[in-house]
C-alpha cells in the first residue's frame, strides 16, 4: 500500500508535500496535465470545476475554478514554466483571493519506482516565510489529500498510459 501524504517545511518559504500512488508515473502525469481528468479529481467531492483551462506547454497558462455546492467560487491560475514528460511540472500560482502573498513557484516531480508505484513530490515557494505560514494555518493538506484519495479512484479506473 502506497504510503500517505506528507507535510515539510524544507525552508523558511517552502512546504514540500509528498504522496504516493498505486499507478505507473506517467498515468500520474497524464492525471496532472488534461482537463478532462483534473476535473475529476482536484478539489473536494461535493465542489464542481465549472472552469479548468490548460495550456500545457511551456509558457502556457491553466486557470481553475472550484464551485462549493453553496455557490462560493475559488480561482487560481498561472503560467507552466517546465514541462519536462513525464519527470516534472513546473507552473506559477496565484489565487483569486490572495492569501498567500502573491505568486508561488509549484514544482511537481513524479517518481517512478520498480514496484510500478509512484511518488508525488510537490514543492511550494511563497514569496515569504509569512505567506508559507499562513498556507501551513489552512487546511490545505487535509484538502491535498481529499483530492489525492479521489486521484486514486481515478488512476484505478484508467488504462496504463
Amino acid at each position: 500500500m502506497p504510503a500517505p501524504l506528507t507535510v515539510s517545511t524544507p525552508s523558511e518559504r517552502e512546504i514540500a508535500i509528498s504522496r504516493d500512488f498505486d499507478a505507473p508515473r506517467d498515468l500520474v502525469f497524464l492525471c496532472y496535465s488534461r482537463p478532462d481528468l483534473i476535473r475529476r479529481w482536484l478539489g473536494p467531492p461535493d465542489w464542481t470545476m465549472p472552469t479548468c483551462e490548460i495550456d500545457f506547454r511551456v509558457g502556457g497558462r491553466w486557470r481553475f475554478v472550484l464551485k462549493s455546492p453553496d455557490g462560493f467560487e475559488m480561482g487560481s491560475g498561472g503560467v507552466y514554466r517546465e514541462i519536462e514528460h513525464p519527470e516534472r511540472i513546473v507552473n506559477t500560482e496565484t489565487y483569486d483571493m490572495d492569501w498567500t502573498g502573491g505568486e508561488a513557484i509549484v514544482t511537481v516531480a513524479f517518481e517512478q519506482h520498480a514496484d510500478g508505484t509512484t511518488t508525488t513530490r510537490t514543492t511550494v515557494l511563497y514569496s515569504s516565510r509569512e505567506a508559507r505560514d499562513g498556507a501551513l494555518a489552512t487546511p490545505m493538506a487535509d484538502g491535498m489529500e481529499v483530492s489525492f484519495k479521489r486521484l486514486d479512484a481515478v488512476l484505478e479506473s484508467q488504462p496504463a498510459a
